[in-house]
């Protein structure tokens, strides 16, 4: 039996039990990829994460993400809440101010951002959605074809089925079924606020088949969608998304676009802090 030192911070929120949780185990060099995958099985958060050694240079530690059901090579709320388990465990970045995490789609910079962090969106690739598909997907979210702006397949290491909906309240709306959805894909929801509200967007986020009906705040959907609407011409450069109200929650992320880089940030709040026997 091995013991390691473990958190669990919630992110993207500044109070407690709002956010989206991850569970973070510190030192698992020594544990095997089948002891990680239970032990994501057991926590049944969206996110567990594991820290070990870099092996590249330039990084400042070593991370691997698992869901209950697989292992995804970057996620964005578990970059984040384990960045400040990791600082706040007396982690000390090569450049201060700034650590670089290595993961499945290789190094990733955290900036320190006032009493926020926020991660350096990794490159993203968008595509055209198959039309049958797209069909499969809005039946199964209850949705008419013309209620959605734009659909595009975006791809930052988690792929995802992403529709740009005409308001938050089309994208609070949505009844999905689960179970149908589960056969498709990972499907994000993205639609504005009206002018004036204190959150410019409104997210939700799908993933039945990873064993999360809907995640409560999703970082790489979130560097996505900005991605793709930033680009487009359609999301201003800097805004505040609201993620979680289904759930009362209240996720908020803080995107900002500063030259080819969009930036993702959030806070983020240690919850449990000891230490857990394999």
């Amino acid at each position: 039996m091995t013991r390691h030192a473990f958190k669990q911070v919630d992110v993207f929120t500044t109070e407690a039990l709002k956010g989206n949780p991850v569970a973070v185990v510190f030192g698992a060099d020594d544990l095997s990829d089948a002891q990680m995958q239970a032990f994501a099985r057991w926590t049944n958060l969206s996110e567990t994460t594991f820290l070990l050694r870099p092996t590249q240079p330039g990084a400042d530690y070593r991370l691997r993400i698992f869901t209950p059901g697989s292992e995804l090579p970057f996620a964005g709320h578990p970059t984040l809440g384990s960045c400040h388990a990791w600082l706040e465990a007396g982690g000390r970045p090569q450049t201060p101010g700034q650590a670089v995490q290595e993961c499945g789609v290789g190094r990733v910079t955290i900036r320190q951002d006032g009493a926020r962090l926020a991660f350096a969106a990794p490159p993203m690739a968008a595509r055209e959605v198959e039309p049958a598909l797209l069909r499969q997907v809005l039946a199964a979210l209850g949705l008419d074809a013309a209620q959605v702006l734009a659909a595009r397949w975006l791809d930052n290491g988690p792929k995802w089925l992403a529709l740009h909906l005409a308001s938050a309240r089309e994208v609070l709306a949505i009844e999905p079924d689960f179970s149908a959805l589960a056969k498709l894909a990972f499907v994000g929801a993205i639609g504005a606020y009206p002018p004036g509200s204190e959150a410019q967007y409104e997210v939700r986020a799908f993933v039945p088949g990873d064993g999360i009906p809907e995640d409560p705040v999703t970082g790489s959907l979130n560097a996505s969608l900005a991605q793709w609407l930033i680009g487009a011409g359609v999301a201003p450069r800097r805004y505040v998304a609201a993620q979680g109200t289904r759930l009362q929650r209240a996720g908020r992320v803080h995107i900002e676009a500063d030259g080819d880089t969009v930036w993702v940030g959030g806070a983020c709040r240690t919850c449990i802090d000891g230490s857990l026997s394999l």
